[in-house]
């Protein structure tokens, strides 16, 4: 009796390495095959996306081929969130629907093999997808993005401009002058105000004044173009006045420009700074809010006084714009994670629609995965997105619901998949 209990065990004991064995091939044969078809379609994909962005920013800028050349690696992060997702999605239907065409799934049901088995390599394909989307977004992307931005598109032009627009001027204790604007205009500064400020006394010692304005920036030589047309200029006391049709003013730029410019986008920033920069935002505001009771104490025992009422009101309105400052910032932390998910939520809802439709081409099957998900997930994302910038939702609700509702749908899809 204890040598048929041995050799049961024994036999036992081999089946079941014979079917970790099998497991593990199986496991394999699936995952190197979505991995071929995902990076086929990631090269596919990545490439014409950048070569459309390189071909509209070389028409729309007048990038040279060297310019070109080296935006292309600075271009390629950036669209990883948006290609992962997609040709996890491709590789999943193209794959599980050629099993389920070559009735290889079929088999392994019959087999009694549960049908989570068959899908496990495409749910490591999409964490893995995500996790790399992910680390991607903490630094490597945003720090591209940026250099991509000031050193070759020259977008500090459009951080300047927008300042104006939004605040009417621009101001910086290590820059020695101020930009006023009655209005902006395209590319246009209207009633423009230059005053330039001696650093010794701290007094303005040129001002100008031109009926129009453009602004250039020089980074290689860190510096701001002014291009002022008819220009009147002036020292303090309104002496030395003279009149220029147009001339072009060097202004010097300070060493932490960029830096500024690249705070002005929390796409530009990093993980870590947006962290460090949402602390900075709420010492501010603690100070802010300190300010505003004691001024309102003191308003409530004096009386009403003018200035204070105003510079109450002034620091309210500071208040207002660092809480849109940290709701763009807090929003931004979501929809990283968020954007990464994706990947997995993809694979979950390709995996069964690529079974049902085995009969049919996997084009077909990919076309009806992603009709629904351009349509429902990404205006869903775009829309949490904005509200949630805006205050109406919190970002937990905003920026997580578009992953919540595919992983509804995949759920959906496995239960009746398991059903049938």
């Amino acid at each position: 009796m204890n040598d048929s209990r041995l050799k049961t065990g024994s036999t036992s004991e081999l089946i079941f390495q014979e079917a970790r064995v099998y497991w593990s091939i199986l496991h394999r044969m699936i995952f190197w095959e979505l991995a071929r078809v995902f990076l086929l379609a990631l090269v596919a994909l990545t490439g014409m996306l950048v070569m459309g962005g390189v071909v509209a920013e070389a028409s729309q800028r007048g990038l040279g081929p060297m310019q070109l050349l080296l935006a292309i690696p600075l271009l390629i992060p950036s669209t990883l969130p948006y290609t992962l997702p997609a040709t996890t999605l491709f590789a999943t239907c193209v794959v599980y629907g050629r099993l389920a065409h070559d009735n290889e799934i079929l088999a392994l049901k019959a087999a009694g093999i549960h049908l989570w088995h068959v899908v496990w390599p495409a749910t490591f394909l999409g964490l893995a997808a995500g996790s790399v989307t992910f680390l991607l977004s903490l630094d490597v992307i945003p720090t591209t993005h940026h250099a991509l931005r000031t050193h070759f598109l020259r977008d500090v032009d459009e951080f300047l401009y927008n300042t104006l627009k939004r605040e009417g001027c621009i101001r910086n204790a290590k820059m020695p002058y101020t930009i006023y604007c009655q209005r902006v205009q395209s590319k246009t500064l209207l009633e423009a105000l230059f005053m330039r400020r001696d650093l010794k006394d701290q007094h303005y010692d040129v001002i100008a004044w031109a009926h129009e304005a453009v602004l250039r920036t020089d980074l290689p030589h860190n510096q701001l173009v002014v291009t002022m047309r008819h220009c009147y200029i002036s020292n303090e006391n309104g002496e030395d006045a003279g009149y220029f049709k147009e001339r072009d003013w060097e202004m010097p730029l300070p060493p932490d420009f960029m830096d500024s410019a690249k705070k002005s986008s929390a796409r530009a920033m990093t993980w870590w700074e947006i962290l460090d920069e949402m602390d900075k935002l709420d010492d501010k505001k603690q100070r802010h809010v300190e300010d505003i009771v004691q001024h309102e104490a003191v308003l409530n025992v004096s009386g009403g006084e003018e200035d204070f009422e105003k510079h109450v009101k002034d620091l309210r309105n500071q208040v207002r714009h660092i809480e849109s400052q940290l709701r763009f910032l807090v929003a931004e932390l979501h929809m990283r994670p968020a954007l990464a998910l994706g990947c997995l939520c993809f694979v979950l809802v390709g995996c069964p629609v690529g079974i049902w439709f085995s009969r049919s081409d996997y084009l077909s099957a990919f076309i009806t995965c992603f009709l629904p998900i351009v349509l429902l997930y990404y205006p869903l994302m775009l829309c949490g997105i904005n509200l949630a910038k805006l205050g109406r939702v919190t970002p937990c609700l905003g920026l997580w619901v578009a992953d919540a509702l595919m992983g509804v749908i995949a759920l959906g899809l496995f239960r009746r998949l398991l059903r049938n």
